[in-house]
C-alpha cells in the first residue's frame, strides 16, 4: 500500500514542470503546471500576480532549443510548445502595441508598456533624433528618481544611467538640463505618461523586427506595427503599407510573400528571405496575429490561415484572442480601484539597466556587457567613432506614419524616409542569412517592368548610383529576357493551380499502381508470407479471384494475343 502511494506521488510530481517568466523589469516570477497545462493557464497565473485586466496587448515569449523566438499559443500545451528540458524559462512582454498608449484605461498598463518601450530604446530597436533622446531619457530619469536634487545628485549623474546602447556626454548633459529645468513636479505616473505620448510618435514605435533579405540579398528588417507593415532597410523605411491594403500573407520554406492591393486594382507581391523556415514560419505567424488584431472589426470575423497550396496540407494557424477594437471597449467598462503598483526603481536590471556605480555600461556583467557590445557593433561599426547613441536625424509619425493612416500618398519621386544616419540594426536581432548579394537597383527596375508600383515611398540608394538611360535599358533588355513567360499574380495563381493538380493526378496513379502490384503478388506470386496467406484463404478474396480476376487475366491474354499476331503478319 505504501509503494503504492509512493509511486502514484512520483508520478504526479514527473506531471508538473517549474516554469520561470522573467517580467518587464526583470524579475522574476516561478510557478508549477501540469503537463498538459494550457499557455493560457500560466497566462492567466501572470496577469494574476501582476493584477493587470488589460491583458490582451501582452504575450509569453520564449526560444526553442534551435535559439528560433516564439509567442506561446495560449490554447496548445506549454509543455509540447517549450520542447526543452525544464525547468522552463520565458520572458513577458509586449505582444501588440496599443496605436495610442496614452489611451489605455489603467496605470498599471501603461507602466508595463512604458517598461517595454523603455528597453526597446536600451536595445536599438526604437530609433530616435539626439533631441528627442534626451527628452524620452529625461522622463525615464524623473519617473526613476524624481525632480532633480542638488544634495543628492551631482554633477555627472545621468552618465550613471544607460539609456541607450552608446551615450555621448553632451547628450547626458542635454538630458540632465531637461531633467533638472523642465520636468520639475512630475509624478512618475505623468512621467511615464509623457514618455509614452513621444514615444508614440516615433518611427520605429511598436516595432519588433525580423532579420530578412530582400530579392536582390540586401539585409532588410519586416515589422508589424499598429499602423501597418513596415521594412527597414539601411538607414531608410523602403515601404509602409497600411493594414487595409494587405490582401494575404505566406510563406514557402524560407520566402516570405506578402500581397499588397492598392489603389485603382493594383497589385503588388513583395518576396523577402528569411534565415531559416522556422525564422520563416515564425514572421508569417507574425503577421497573420497582428493583422487580425489590428484591422478585423470583431473575433468572430478570425478564419483559419493556411500558407499551403490547392490539395496539399501546410502550415494551418488561427489567431485566437480577441481584436484591439473589442480590447478598447471592454478596457471602458473596467470599473475598481487603481491597483497599487511597486515600481523597480533603481533596481539594476540585466538586460535594461537602471543605474550604475561606475563607469558607463559597468552594471551589465561582463559576459554579457560583451555580447551586447559585440551584437551591436556587428551591424553598427561605424558608431565607434560617433557622438550619439540614437540616430540624430528622423521623421515623426506626425510627418510620415499617420499620412498613410489618414489615406493620403507620398508622390513617387518623394525621397524615402530616413529614420536614421547609421543603419537599423537592433542588438537582439542580428542573424546571418546566406543569400546571394545582387544590386538595389536591378531589384527595382525589375519591379518596374514587371508593372509594380513605386508609390509606397520606394527611392533608389543615392542620386550618384542611379544608372543612365543607356545603362538603364540595357539592363531592362536582360531582366526582361529573363523574366520572360513569367506573368503577373493572376498567371503564377493559374500555374500553381496547374501545378497542384498535376501533382494530385501524380499521386493518385502511384497510389493504383502500387495497389495494382501487390494485386498481381497476391494472385501471380508463390511468395508463402503468413499477411498474403490470410488474405488468400478469406472467402473475399477467393469470390474475387475465381469471378473477376481470372476472366479479366484472360481477356487482357486474348487481346495481346490477337495484337501479336496482327504484328506478325503485318
Amino acid at each position: 500500500m505504501l509503494s503504492r502511494l509512493m509511486s502514484g506521488s512520483s508520478r504526479s510530481l514527473e506531471r508538473e514542470y517549474s516554469c520561470t517568466v522573467r517580467l518587464l523589469d526583470d524579475s522574476e516570477y516561478t510557478c508549477t503546471i501540469q503537463r498538459d497545462a494550457k499557455g493560457q493557464y500560466l497566462f492567466d497565473l501572470l496577469c494574476h500576480h501582476l493584477n493587470l485586466l488589460e491583458k490582451d496587448y501582452f504575450g509569453i515569449r520564449f526560444v526553442d532549443p534551435d535559439k528560433q523566438r516564439h509567442w506561446l499559443e495560449f490554447t496548445k500545451s506549454v509543455v509540447k510548445q517549450l520542447r526543452s528540458q525544464p525547468p522552463f524559462t520565458m520572458c513577458f512582454r509586449v505582444k501588440f502595441y496599443p496605436a495610442d498608449p496614452a489611451a489605455l484605461k489603467e496605470e498599471i498598463t501603461r507602466y508595463l508598456v512604458f517598461l517595454q518601450i523603455k528597453r526597446d530604446l536600451y536595445h536599438g530597436r526604437l530609433l530616435c533624433k539626439t533631441s528627442d533622446a534626451a527628452l524620452l531619457a529625461a522622463y525615464i530619469l524623473q519617473a526613476e528618481i524624481g525632480d532633480y536634487d542638488p544634495g543628492k545628485h551631482p554633477e555627472g549623474y545621468s552618465s550613471k544611467f544607460q539609456f541607450f546602447p552608446k551615450h555621448s556626454e553632451k547628450l547626458e548633459k542635454k538630458i540632465a538640463e531637461i531633467h533638472k529645468t523642465e520636468l520639475s513636479g512630475q509624478t512618475p505616473a505623468t512621467s511615464e505618461l509623457n514618455f509614452l505620448r513621444k514615444a508614440q510618435t516615433l518611427e520605429t514605435y511598436g516595432v519588433d523586427p525580423h532579420p530578412c533579405k530582400d530579392v536582390s540579398g540586401n539585409a532588410a528588417f519586416l515589422a508589424f506595427t499598429p499602423f501597418g507593415f513596415v521594412v527597414l532597410q539601411g538607414n531608410k523605411r523602403v515601404h509602409f503599407i497600411k493594414w487595409n491594403e494587405v490582401t494575404k500573407l505566406k510563406f514557402e520554406g524560407k520566402t516570405f510573400y506578402l500581397y499588397v492591393s492598392q489603389k485603382e486594382e493594383k497589385k503588388i507581391i513583395l518576396t523577402y528571405f528569411a534565415p531559416t523556415p522556422e525564422a520563416c514560419k515564425h514572421l508569417w505567424k507574425c503577421g497573420i496575429e497582428n493583422q487580425a488584431f489590428y484591422k478585423l472589426e470583431k473575433s468572430s470575423q478570425v478564419r483559419t490561415v493556411s500558407s499551403s497550396n490547392l490539395f496539399f496540407k501546410g502550415s494551418r494557424f488561427r489567431y485566437s484572442g480577441r481584436v484591439a477594437k473589442e480590447v478598447m471597449e471592454s478596457s471602458a467598462k473596467i470599473k475598481r480601484e487603481p491597483p497599487e503598483i511597486h515600481r523597480a526603481g533603481m533596481v539594476p536590471s540585466r538586460s535594461c539597466p537602471s543605474i550604475t556605480h561606475g563607469p558607463r555600461l559597468s552594471s551589465v556583467p561582463r559576459t554579457r556587457r560583451r555580447a551586447v557590445h559585440i551584437s551591436i557593433m556587428e551591424g553598427l561599426e561605424s558608431l565607434r567613432d560617433s557622438a550619439h547613441s540614437t540616430p540624430v536625424r528622423s521623421s515623426s509619425h506626425g510627418d510620415t506614419f499617420l499620412p498613410h493612416v489618414r489615406g493620403s500618398r507620398a508622390d513617387s519621386n518623394e525621397r524615402v524616409a530616413v529614420i536614421a544616419d547609421e543603419a537599423y540594426s537592433p542588438a537582439d536581432s542580428m542573424l546571418p542569412t546566406p543569400v546571394a548579394e545582387h544590386s538595389l537597383e536591378l531589384m527595382l527596375l525589375s519591379r518596374q517592368i514587371n508593372g509594380a508600383t513605386c508609390s509606397i515611398e520606394e527611392e533608389k540608394e543615392s542620386e550618384a548610383s542611379t544608372p543612365t538611360a543607356a545603362e538603364m535599358e540595357a539592363l531592362g533588355g536582360e531582366l526582361r529576357a529573363l523574366c520572360q513567360g513569367h506573368g503577373g499574380p493572376e498567371e503564377e495563381q493559374v500555374n500553381k493551380f496547374v501545378l497542384s493538380v498535376l501533382r494530385l493526378l501524380l499521386v493518385t496513379m502511384g497510389l493504383l499502381f502500387v495497389l495494382l502490384l501487390l494485386l498481381i503478388i497476391l494472385t501471380e506470386s508463390d511468395l508463402d508470407i503468413a499477411f498474403f496467406r490470410d488474405i488468400r484463404q478469406t472467402p473475399e478474396f477467393e469470390q474475387f479471384h475465381y469471378q473477376y480476376f481470372c476472366p479479366l487475366r484472360r481477356w487482357f491474354a486474348c487481346k495481346i494475343r490477337s495484337v501479336v499476331s496482327l504484328l506478325i503478319d503485318t
